[in-house]
């Protein structure tokens, strides 16, 4: 719960700046000047350009709450069985390990977007995230019906 709301507070806050930008560019742009409309319009696209990532954002972070809740309906979410450092932080060779199980799980069945999601965890247990994301990414297409880019 506290991730959802510190994500819609950055998201609000956000959505608040990319709208004084936005009323700044629109000043730039009635002052009529070639180098202000220029301007103005060049600090028009920072806002939309913003406003599209957030947009992607939201909708892909809705996307594996979604599979994250029909995972945990049937009961296969993936069971935290990782070694804590004293810290509480995750030993990097606890997670080595389970990541391997789950990629072995997900090469046995590729087309299962449930082995993609315990997968796309596991690489964010080992720290991975931008291949976290991918994985995520093709666990939300395989549910979807989509085809999926190699």
């Amino acid at each position: 719960m506290r991730a959802k709301i510190t994500y819609l507070v950055t998201a609000a806050v956000l959505v608040f700046y990319f709208v004084l930008v936005g009323s700044r560019g629109v000043m730039l742009i009635q002052s009529g000047t070639l180098l202000t409309v220029t301007f103005g319009v060049a600090v028009l696209i920072l806002p939309v350009i913003g406003l599209w990532f957030l947009w992607k954002n939201t909708q892909f972070v809705r996307k594996a709450n979604q599979l994250a809740a029909e995972l945990e309906a049937e009961g296969g979410l993936p069971v935290d069985e990782l070694r804590r450092l004293p810290d509480g932080r995750i030993d990097r060779d606890s997670a080595d390990e389970v990541f391997a199980k789950r990629k072995a799980e997900t090469e046995a069945s590729p087309g299962d977007w449930r082995c993609w999601f315990r997968l796309a965890v596991a690489y964010h247990d080992a720290r991975d995230t931008p291949r976290a994301r991918k994985a995520m990414q093709k666990a939300i297409s395989l549910h979807d019906g989509h085809p999926v880019r190699a």
